[in-house]
Parts: C-alpha cells; sequence; structure tokens
C-alpha cells in the first residue's frame, strides 16, 4: 500500500480545516450591541441583507432558561442561509433571572421588536415581514410575542411604544409551549414515574418545597397563585387564538424516545421534551393555524427553519 506524502496530508487537513472553519464561523454584524433600552443587556446586534429594496427581517432570542446565554449563540450557518436568502438577521440580549424576575425577559424582547420597527425606514426593513426564532426559553419568549395581543401603545410620548408587536411567522426550537406546573408535572409524571417512581422526579426536579420556591422566586412572587397566574399570562398554549401567525416548530426527539440512561440527562430531556410541540400542534389544528411539527422520523412541509422563513417572508 502506497501511503500519502507528508505535503499531501497537510494540504488535505488545511482543506478540511477551512472548511469547517467556513461552516461554523459567523459574518461579523453591521451594527454590534445597539442599546434598544436601559439595561446592560438590552442590546442587539445586526446583520443587513444584500439588497437594494427592503428586506424582511428575522429576529433571533436566545435560550438559556432565562439564567443564561447570549445573542452570540446565532448559529452560523442559519444566520448566512438566512442573509443569502435576503432576509436581514437581529439577535438580541435580554434581562435574565439574575437580574430580575420574570416576565423582564419577555418584556426586554417586545421593546427589542418595537425598536427594530422604529429602525424600519433607517435600515431598510419591512415592517410587515418580521420573524421571530430562538432555542428554549427563546423558543418561549417568540410564542408569547406571536400569541399575545398587539401591545402597541398608541397613546405613549415614546414614538417606539406605539410601535406593533404582531408579527409573520415564528420558528420556536424546543419551545416550552406551557409554563403550567401542572402540565410539567403530568408530563414528568407519564415518562418518569411509571419505570423510576415518584423519587427519582424528585431527584431530578427537587422535591415539592424547592419546586414551590423556585416557581416563586422564578416569577418575583410572594404566593404560588400569584407565579402561577404570570406563568398562565406568558403560555402559548393559554394565549394562542384563531389571528395568530404559522409556526414551524422543532424538537430533537419524537414521541416515542427512550428516557436517556444518563440522569444528569433527564431534567433537559423533559423540559424539551416533543409533548409541548404536540400539545401546540393540536391546538393550532383546531383553530385552524398552520403548524408545522418537525421532530425524528416527522414529515413536514418545511425542511428548515431557513426554508420556512423564506416562504413566509420573502
Amino acid at each position: 500500500m502506497k501511503t500519502m506524502k507528508p505535503i499531501k496530508v497537510i494540504i488535505t487537513l488545511l482543506i478540511t480545516l477551512n472548511f469547517s472553519y467556513a461552516q461554523n464561523s459567523k459574518p461579523a454584524p453591521d451594527l454590534a450591541n445597539v442599546k434598544y433600552s436601559e439595561h446592560e443587556r438590552n442590546v442587539l446586534d445586526v446583520w443587513f441583507a444584500d439588497s437594494n429594496k427592503t428586506t424582511p427581517m428575522v429576529i433571533y432570542i436566545h435560550g438559556g432558561g432565562f439564567k443564561s446565554g447570549s445573542k452570540e449563540k446565532i448559529k452560523a450557518n442559519e444566520l448566512s442561509e438566512l442573509l443569502e436568502a435576503g432576509i436581514s438577521v437581529a439577535s438580541i440580549n435580554y434581562r435574565l433571572l439574575s437580574n430580575a424576575p420574570l416576565p423582564a425577559a419577555h418584556i426586554d424582547a417586545k421593546h427589542a421588536l418595537q425598536f427594530i420597527r422604529s429602525k424600519a425606514m433607517e435600515w431598510k426593513i419591512d415592517k410587515d415581514r418580521i420573524g421571530l426564532f430562538g432555542g428554549s426559553a427563546g423558543a418561549q419568549i417568540c410564542m408569547w410575542l406571536a400569541f399575545s395581543n398587539d401591545m402597541a401603545n398608541a397613546d405613549s410620548d415614546n414614538p417606539i411604544e406605539r410601535e406593533s408587536t404582531r408579527v409573520t411567522c415564528i420558528a420556536p426550537i424546543i419551545g416550552q409551549t406551557t409554563m403550567s406546573s401542572e402540565f410539567w408535572t403530568a408530563l414528568a409524571d407519564r415518562h418518569l414515574k411509571d419505570e423510576n417512581g415518584s423519587d427519582y422526579i424528585a431527584k431530578i426536579f427537587g422535591d415539592t418545597t424547592r419546586r414551590d420556591r423556585n416557581r416563586m422566586a422564578t416569577y418575583g412572587t410572594k404566593t404560588l397563585k400569584e407565579a402561577d397566574k404570570i406563568a398562565d399570562d406568558l403560555s402559548a398554549l393559554s394565549l394562542i387564538s384563531a389571528d395568530d401567525p404559522p409556526v414551524f416548530m422543532s424538537y430533537f426527539m419524537s414521541p416515542d424516545a427512550k428516557v436517556p440512561n444518563n440522569p444528569r440527562k433527564v431534567r433537559g430531556w423533559v423540559i424539551h421534551h416533543v409533548d409541548f410541540g404536540i400539545a401546540l400542534k393540536e391546538k393550532m389544528d383546531e383553530l385552524n393555524i398552520e403548524a408545522d411539527l418537525k421532530y425524528p422520523g416527522s414529515k413536514t412541509k418545511y425542511n428548515s427553519l431557513v426554508e420556512f422563513f423564506v416562504d413566509k417572508l420573502s
């Protein structure tokens, strides 16, 4: 057998590395760390599609359980594909739980959306063609914005607050379609209790006292009743109505997926379960709203969120 000469090995390696870098590197934003509100985390990045005309825009809202994450988490391939398709992109930061309880993150995202709309003429953005996407906590915020009634304040002295908060379409990724503790408990019971018992649920998510304490802290309330009210007000399943926009949801597991053997992965497995998407799709089907639900083995109209956005916004 002939051996490859060292120089050929080096060239092959360099080509491979360059291709990998091209696939994973992000273009620098055209505008970086633009302030959209007062807090230090109220900043966003913007990439403009190369066009002589006004372009649609997609806004990325990062995940991280409302505890972590940043606008830099936007995927390079999705960003590049959107720009190549003539869709401008923004990526936002928002306040985390260490800064303020919920719904501070949601309010920040609302302000960012209105701020971007206020820049439509300057940035050559079509404010009537705006989409949202994000993962986990970011997906939850996307759904809250999409399914809430228009939060524009026509009487405000601030022109930004007079901008609409309605969007054309959204693509939530592994999103929690409800913040209801009853839904979450039932989901955990359904997938964990039969095999492992309630003690296992407590081990993964904490005992009832701990869960209740964390829930009140998340929403900044003194009672569970108050926390549950805020959670319901933020939940897609509670908010959605027949006039809401089309959705492309994606999850990384099938409905019959097995519980991970590694206990460290079980919490994330439950929190991002496809059952959330199934529940929302069922309700959207009842309301005759377009809902695509992608998971391993599913059949969907679109193969990717980029394909979905191109169809809905271009």
